[in-house]
């Protein structure tokens, strides 16, 4: 939206197929703000008409709401069901009632935006309160973008940043992301909550199949349930650049695993990680034009304390795919806040900037 409202095309690649529908219906901005109102309207009245069926729901949402809530979020839901036409109006007003899904609950949240049932918030707003609030502030939102400009030129691909690149002409000038850090965050698990309440998945032993194996591996619940092997990561040709280095970490962190009571999967997940990473990076040079720039927000990581400079290898593996040059700008130092981190290795985080 922000390329939009300067009047610039843009392209996004995203794998997770929640995160792909939120930022295409985001992209609908352009259409009738009172069309969107009077379709909120109209859920919110044969709402009123539906009859409950909260005993559905798995455990984590029943866990989360109480009956009361559950029960308007769920005339809501069918509500919408009834009345949606895959028109804009329809996909916005679904957003709407995606997004007060956490405003409405009494769960609490992780620093990750995982969801805690067993904590529980003070402040929980009301669903009939919350859904006319949000589609207010969207509309309000969609007359600010109608006010510079009257189209939208951004374009969502649904699909794997590691093999995009034969949907798209060699076009691109810049490129801004923020990738997944290595430090073992399930970003597959990061809307387990959302997609639950909508029935996408029944719990989290779907999140793997519906999510995780579509996405660039960062996690280790990926490696470990994929069963990836440190012979075959490291024999890929894409980690060939940095494969000495990386695999005196993967060697530590295999030594290092059997001294903690998890035992997790953090060598394959470092070793798939910058395999996946570098897939991506061959895929951004057959994209972008000759002096094309990047800047991405990455930051290190240490897995059981075992460090692993993840931005230095994202740069030799730029390199190796063809890029010119690099330069790392710091940010902010990380892991000096937390009083319960489990190592005190210091990390940080900044831009690194990709030319060529």
């Amino acid at each position: 939206m922000v390329c939009d409202s300067v009047g610039v095309a843009s392209v996004g690649v995203e794998a997770h197929p929640i995160v792909v529908r939120i930022c295409k219906t985001k992209l609908l901005w352009a259409g009738d703000p009172g069309r969107v109102r009077e379709f909120a309207a109209n859920v919110l009245k044969c709402a009123h008409d539906v009859s409950p069926d909260i005993f559905t729901y798995p455990e984590l949402i029943h866990r989360s709401y109480d009956p009361d809530v559950l029960a308007t979020l769920d005339g809501l839901k069918t509500a919408w069901r009834n009345l949606q036409d895959a028109s804009p109006e329809s996909e916005l007003v679904w957003l709407a009632l995606t997004s007060i899904l956490r405003a409405t609950s009494k769960a609490g949240t992780a620093q990750w935006q995982y969801i805690l049932p067993n904590k529980t918030k003070k402040n929980v707003i009301l669903p009939g309160f919350a859904f006319q609030q949000q589609v207010e502030v969207m509309v309000s939102d969609m007359r600010w973008m109608q006010a510079r400009t009257d189209r939208s030129l951004a374009r969502i691909i649904a699909g794997d940043a590691r093999s995009f690149a034969e949907t798209m002409p060699q076009s691109i000038d810049a490129v801004i992301t923020s990738p997944p850090n290595a430090n073992n965050y399930d970003y597959a698990d990061a809307l387990r909550f959302e997609m639950t309440f909508w029935g996408d998945v029944s719990g989290w032993g779907d999140i793997h199949d519906a999510v995780r194996k579509h996405l660039i591996v960062s996690s280790s619940q990926y490696s470990s349930r994929e069963k990836l092997q440190p012979d075959d990561l490291l024999g890929s040709d894409a980690v060939k650049p940095i494969r000495d280095e990386l695999r005196a970490v993967m060697d530590r962190l295999a030594i290092e695993r059997e001294f903690h009571g998890g035992k997790k999967h953090y060598h394959t997940m470092i070793g798939a990680y910058c395999r996946d990473i570098s897939l991506v990076l061959r895929e951004l040079r057959i994209v972008c034009k000759g002096g094309a720039h990047m800047c991405w927000v990455i930051g290190d990581s240490a897995p059981y304390g075992v460090y692993c400079p993840i931005d230095e290898w994202i740069a030799e593996l730029a390199l190796a795919a063809g890029f010119k040059q690099t330069r790392f700008e710091k940010l902010r130092d990380r892991n000096i806040k937390w009083k319960n981190r489990k190592h005190r290795v210091p990390l940080k985080e900044g831009l690194l900037w990709i030319e060529g």
